[in-house]
């Protein structure tokens, strides 16, 4: 089967996974669904795409598989990712205005409490990276912007720490089981990323730029 085939599937199946493990953390009460249950899921999704991207991004790259399919992959499932990380902040910022708790990040600080800020933070501040990546097209031509590849990739570490410490669903059962698993195959593609590049292997554009 070729890449572009199995990035698909493996996209499909830990959205799946991220949209059962949703549905059960309100008993599939979509009677009682509000915004406060719906924001998590973007954000689950989100994280759960990324990490298809990078897993297939340490696949692809000592193989040397390039094709326009993969391209493609890369291209539509970043367009993804940026739709469910803009609205997983937004709609929870959007409900806490309603509510009166103001706007962010005051807010979002407010929704969590003193213990949680941390983790709040450095979501917002990953998110802020995500978005600015989107720039690439701008500022690729500047010899600085490569670095920006790395900041990504701490942010994309960040993500990880803010969902395992804010989710509801990243805390308990067999999805946090899963989100481990996330994590820790997140750190050895990204080590075995980083080994390939510093033995001498040119660094590609990262994955959620679409040009993977």
């Amino acid at each position: 089967m070729k890449l572009h085939y199995l990035a698909w599937l493996l996209t499909a199946v830990v959205l799946l996974l991220a949209f059962i493990a949703w549905g059960q953390g309100f008993s599939w009460q979509f009677g009682s669904l509000g915004t406060y249950q719906l924001f998590p899921i973007f954000g689950l999704a989100a994280f759960s795409t990324m990490w298809v991207q990078y897993i297939v991004r340490a696949v692809k790259e000592p193989l040397d598989l390039h094709s326009p399919a993969l391209s493609n992959y890369f291209h539509l499932t970043s367009w993804l990712v940026v739709v469910a990380i803009l609205l997983h902040p937004g709609l929870l910022s959007w409900q806490l205005w309603r509510d009166g708790l103001g706007l962010p990040p005051g807010s979002e600080l407010m929704y969590v409490g003193p213990m949680l800020h941390v983790a709040v933070i450095i979501g917002m501040t990953a998110l802020f990276i995500f978005l600015a990546f989107e720039l690439h097209y701008i500022f690729k031509k500047y010899r600085w912007w490569r670095y920006m590849a790395y900041v990504q990739d701490a942010a994309m570490l960040g993500i990880f720490y803010h969902a395992l410490r804010l989710g509801t669903q990243t805390r308990f059962g067999w999805f946090q089981k899963l989100w481990w698993f996330y994590g820790i195959t997140l750190v050895l593609a990204l080590g075995y990323i980083y080994t390939a590049h510093f033995l001498g292997k040119r660094r590609k554009i990262p994955v959620s730029s679409a040009k993977a």
